[in-house]
């Protein structure tokens, strides 16, 4: 069996929380609670849930953008968290990221042809006179006009703008892209545009996404297998389908249930979560869920659920299903 392209076990994330005249550490925000899964070449897996579940961290800590409390990420066959910053560079050729807000993720003083073709400057990548035409060639890629090379930033609109970051991500042939919600911030008109294009390059050049997203529908489209997160612990994993036609978590059916559909007559009984979520920083005891969760049972409340296999790739972390 061929190894993944991607391969995140145990990972955790806390950040400390300080107090005082020195500083005490004074308690700790749980922000990603032992997530495991793998990606393999080509696919895409999606991360999803509520706002502050832990998505982006996770996606940062895959990035190395953050270092981790525990755990380990194993890209390409490296991992990431042991290597010296040397090998560490030459490896983030290989993975690149779609940031969400395409306003303050482009330097605002930079033309569109010096951010896209800084990646070639950095990493010494073809001849200096050449950088600028393979610039416009994936301007090209991307659905924008060589025009674009001398204007900034601010003269394009927010889908543009998008165009020009998945440009710079996948200037540098990447095996990876981490789309950290790429069209949450965009018009619907112009998300559906911007999806395509991304599934459209990662036909093309055979790239692994970890996506990123609170739209189910999106996801759904988009990724092969999807992991759904709760107070930064993966709640249910496995691939698309199993997950959209047979949902095991009470969370996930929860989260389904609120999806809009279009057509009135095939929409099912929407289920209303009761209170709030829970602080990270005091995370209930047992399941993370069962203060929320409608079909809690006593032992819930003290019994963490380890995520166990329900079919061949689908698992899920509930001790009552």
């Amino acid at each position: 069996m061929t190894a993944p392209l991607l391969k995140v076990s145990g990972l955790v994330k806390k950040f400390p929380i300080k107090a005082g005249v020195f500083s005490s550490v004074v308690g700790n925000v749980h922000a990603v609670n032992d997530v495991s899964f793998s990606l393999p070449m080509g696919q895409t897996f999606g991360l999803v849930g509520e706002s502050g579940c832990g998505k982006t961290t996770t996606g940062r800590l895959v990035l190395r953008l953050l270092d981790p409390t525990a755990g380990q990420v194993v890209f390409d066959g490296a991992d990431i968290f042991s290597l010296p910053p040397k090998e560490m560079r030459e490896l983030r050729r290989k993975i690149q990221i779609v940031f969400q807000d395409p306003y303050s993720s482009l330097n605002p003083r930079m033309t569109i042809g010096a951010i896209v073709s800084e990646p070639f400057h950095i990493f010494d990548v073809g001849a200096k006179s050449d950088r600028m035409e393979m610039a416009a060639q994936l301007l090209d890629k991307v659905g924008m006009g060589r025009d674009a090379l001398g204007r900034y930033p601010h003269e394009f609109s927010g889908g543009q703008r998008q165009r020009v970051g998945i440009a710079r991500a996948v200037a540098l042939n990447p095996k990876m892209v981490v789309c950290d919600e790429p069209v949450s911030a965009l018009d619907v008109s112009i998300q559906a545009q911007v999806v395509n294009l991304l599934l459209d390059l990662q036909e093309e050049r055979n790239m692994a996404y970890l996506f990123i997203s609170h739209d189910l529908a999106l996801i759904e489209r988009v990724c092969d297998h999807v992991g759904v997160m709760y107070l930064g612990s993966m709640m249910e994993t496995g691939p698309a389908a199993a997950i959209y036609s047979n949902p095991i978590h009470p969370y996930t059916e929860a989260l389904l249930s609120a999806t809009p559909e279009p057509n009135p007559e095939s929409r099912g009984n929407r289920i209303t979560l009761t209170g709030e979520t829970p602080s990270p920083i005091n995370l209930p005891s047992g399941c993370f869920f069962h203060t929320r969760c409608p079909i809690m049972k006593k032992e819930c409340q003290s019994t963490v659920p380890p995520l166990t296999e329900r079919s061949p790739g689908h698992f899920a972390a509930c001790i009552v299903r």
